[in-house]
């Protein structure tokens, strides 16, 4: 696909929902039977063909039948690709997903109006909230098989069924710009956050000074070219598989596509105040300052990210130079204390990635939520 190509079909994206599941969650939202879905879905924990979905309701069940169909272009080898992947970094791209790709969506102004006019994602509880419906998610994509028997498929599905929500309780407030905005959680949008959750999170890697494979890169763009297709996006839109066209489309298009806005702002403002209650004193300017390194100020200043002393050594760790002594030491006990000729990120980003795992389990526990859920009104404040 060319960049031309790309612009055009954008646009045409950005008028396009999701027909199948639109009509089905407008039937639900009408019906008052979104809560009974919800608590459903805690029942679903694989998707594929031939599964006996008999305790479903008709309508769901019909929904989930044409849903299990293969994505196109399926094959083992994508799928061990991606399994080498995870193998091999599922903690520290779990932790990136959940701050540098969370972060990179509220850089969209669409996302991130979208976002903060819908109720408990965008309000008090958003931080935890869309962490929870976004964790589930990050953590299965690196489960043994998820994508062979049909568990991440189970949970991108629901994931679909969300978005469907937040479109059609905007389609019946009557307080949508479309003409402004395109549509709510539009086809542009949900192909737009798996190029921020796929190639954006390889590059913030590279940042940090973590060696990925072409093999491995190849398997977690594979892998969110399947969870793009559970998503609901058409064959033709799409993320593509080679990882190199994937980051070649995205920087000719992030700069068309971020910007700074009063929304993303207080979205990345929610998030950040989030993140510190689950850091130790001292350890969350340095978590913060790994994650500038991983997005790069231009785009951190952009989601108006702090900034700190610490930032001054982030590119020097980064790049395996002399390290501030005591830079990190709340993170690390001391570990990283002039270091020269490695990277002292990498240290840095095991502590983090098992300091973010308890925000991840919060995300997920907290009022039993460990399930992405559908919302019954827009302002849903329950």
């Amino acid at each position: 696909m060319t960049v031309e190509t790309l612009a055009t079909e954008l646009e045409a994206a950005n008028k396009a929902g999701d027909p199948l599941a639109d009509a089905l969650v407008s039937d639900l939202i009408d019906n008052k039977e979104v809560d009974g879905i919800n608590g459903l879905f805690r029942t679903i924990g694989t998707l594929k063909r031939g599964q006996d979905n008999s305790h479903l309701p008709h309508r769901l069940r019909e929904f989930l039948d044409a849903a299990a169909a293969e994505p196109p272009g399926w094959s083992q080898q994508d799928v061990k690709a991606a399994e080498g992947f995870f193998a091999h970094h599922h903690g520290e791209a779990s932790m990136l997903q959940g701050t540098v790709g969370l972060i990179g969506t509220y850089l969209s102004p669409t996302g991130a109006f979208t976002l903060r006019s819908t109720g408990r994602l965008g309000g008090v509880e958003g931080p935890g909230r869309r962490l929870s419906q976004s964790s589930r998610l990050f953590l299965d994509m690196g489960n043994k098989d998820a994508l062979r028997d049909g568990s991440l498929a189970a949970t991108v599905t629901k994931v679909r069924l969300v978005h469907a929500s937040v479109r059609q309780l905007h389609k019946k407030s009557s307080e949508w710009d479309y003409e402004k905005w395109g549509e709510p959680v539009s086809q542009k949008y949900t192909t737009g956050a798996s190029f921020v959750f796929s190639t954006q999170i390889l590059q913030a890697m590279k940042h940090l000074g973590i060696d990925v494979s072409r093999d491995d890169a190849h398997g977690f763009i594979c892998a969110w070219h399947y969870v793009n297709h559970y998503l609901g996006t058409p064959e033709k839109w799409l993320l593509p598989k080679d990882a190199d066209e994937v980051e070649r489309l995205w920087n000719s298009q992030r700069d068309t596509e971020w910007h700074k806005t009063d929304d993303g702002v207080f979205m990345t403002k929610q998030a950040v105040d989030f993140y510190r209650k689950f850091l130790p004193p001292g350890a969350h300017d340095a978590y913060m300052a790994m994650v500038r390194v991983a997005l790069t100020d231009t785009y951190a200043d952009m989601a108006g990210l702090p900034r700190s002393v610490l930032d001054l050594a982030g590119k020097p760790l980064a790049a395996g130079h002399d390290v501030i002594s005591g830079i990190g030491g709340g993170l690390l006990g001391g570990a990283a204390k002039d270091t020269v000729g490695i990277n002292p990120y990498k240290e840095i980003l095991g502590v983090a990635s098992k300091a973010f795992n308890a925000v991840e389990r919060f995300a997920l526990t907290h009022d039993q939520d460990d399930q992405p859920q559908m919302h019954q009104e827009l302002h849903d404040n329950r």
